[in-house]
C-alpha cells in the first residue's frame, strides 16, 4: 500500500472509495471526484495499477489492491482507508469483468459463477463493509450519513442474447440496490444505481475484438447515435454521490443514450 500525502486537500474534504478504479468508468469516476475536491481511494485487483492511478491524481489520494470477491481483502481495504482518513462518505461499486461471449449451450458454470462473484458478490461485500462505517458516523444537518452508487447495466433492463451471467448479475445489482436503499433510508444512507449503456472502454473494445458486439450496429440502435464516453457515466455517478442528490434513493438511472427508452423500430430514429 502507498498513499500520497494530503497536501493541498482540506481536512474536511469528503472521502470516496471507487472499485475497479484503474480503467474505464472507474478511472473516469475517480478523476471526476478528484476534480470536485473529494479524496479518493482507488481500489483495483491490480495493485500496481491502482497505485499508479492514485499518483496520477496527485497528492491526497490512495491506491490499493483489492479482490472484491474476497471478504478479508475487502475489510482490509476499508480498514486502510479509515486508517488514512478516519472516515468514508461514499462508495462506487464499479469493479466488473466481461462474461462468456458464446451461446448458452457452450457456456461453463465456472465462467458463470465468476461473473456473478465479481459483479454481485463483490458489490454486496463492499456495500456491507462500507455501510457499517457510514451508519456509525454522525449524520449531517439533513440526517444523511453518506451514499453508495452501484453499477448496473442496460443488460439488467432488457434481454441480450447469450449474456446470461452478466445480465443475471446486473439484474441482481438492481434488486440489491433497492433492498439496501429501503433498509437504510431512515438511517440516512442513500443507495442508488447507474445503468450504463455501451461505453467506449477497454472492456467493450475487447468484446468487439472477440466479435461479441458490433460497435457500428450499437451506434445505429442507440437514439443518441453513439457509445458513451466514460466521463459521461462518471458525471452521473458523482451526482448521485453528492448532496445535490440528497432526496434520491432506491433509484436506477439509465445513462444509455436513450437505449432502454426506445420502443419503436430502429428505422424510426431517422
Amino acid at each position: 500500500m502507498s498513499a500520497a500525502q494530503d497536501e493541498g486537500m482540506s481536512a474536511n474534504a469528503p472521502v470516496a472509495i471507487v472499485t475497479g478504479a484503474a480503467d474505464g468508468i472507474g478511472w473516469a469516476t475517480a478523476q471526476c471526484l478528484a476534480q470536485q475536491d473529494w479524496r479518493v481511494a482507488l481500489l483495483d485487483l491490480r495493485a500496481e495499477a491502482a497505485l499508479a492511478r492514485a499518483a496520477e491524481l496527485g497528492p491526497g489520494h490512495l491506491g490499493l489492491g483489492c479482490d472484491v470477491t474476497d471478504s478479508n481483502a475487502v475489510h482490509a481495504a476499508v480498514s486502510a482507508v479509515l486508517a488514512q482518513w478516519g472516515r468514508i462518505d461514499g462508495l462506487v461499486n464499479n469493479a466488473g469483468i466481461g462474461d462468456q461471449s458464446v451461446p448458452t449451450l457452450q457456456q461453463t458454470v465456472d465462467g458463470f459463477d465468476r461473473v456473478l462473484a465479481v459483479h454481485l458478490r463483490g458489490q454486496f461485500l463492499m456495500s456491507q463493509a462500507v455501510a457499517g462505517v457510514l451508519l456509525a458516523q454522525a449524520a449531517d444537518a439533513r440526517g444523511q450519513r453518506g451514499a453508495i452508487v452501484n453499477i448496473a447495466s442496460i443488460a439488467a433492463l432488457g434481454g441480450i442474447p447469450a449474456r446470461n451471467a452478466y445480465s443475471a448479475a446486473k439484474a441482481g445489482v438492481v434488486g440489491m440496490t433497492r433492498a439496501m436503499a429501503m433498509e437504510w433510508a431512515r438511517q440516512g444512507l442513500r443507495v442508488n444505481a447507474v445503468a450504463p449503456g455501451y461505453v467506449a472502454t477497454a472492456l467493450v473494445a475487447e468484446l468487439a475484438g472477440k466479435g461479441a458486439i458490433d460497435g457500428a450496429a450499437i451506434a445505429r440502435r442507440t437514439p443518441l447515435g453513439r457509445m458513451a464516453e466514460p466521463a459521461e457515466i462518471a458525471q452521473a455517478i458523482v451526482f448521485l454521490l453528492s448532496p445535490a442528490a440528497s432526496y434520491i434513493t432506491g433509484s436506477v438511472l439509465p445513462v444509455d443514450g436513450g437505449w432502454s427508452a426506445l420502443g419503436a423500430p430502429e428505422a424510426s430514429l431517422g
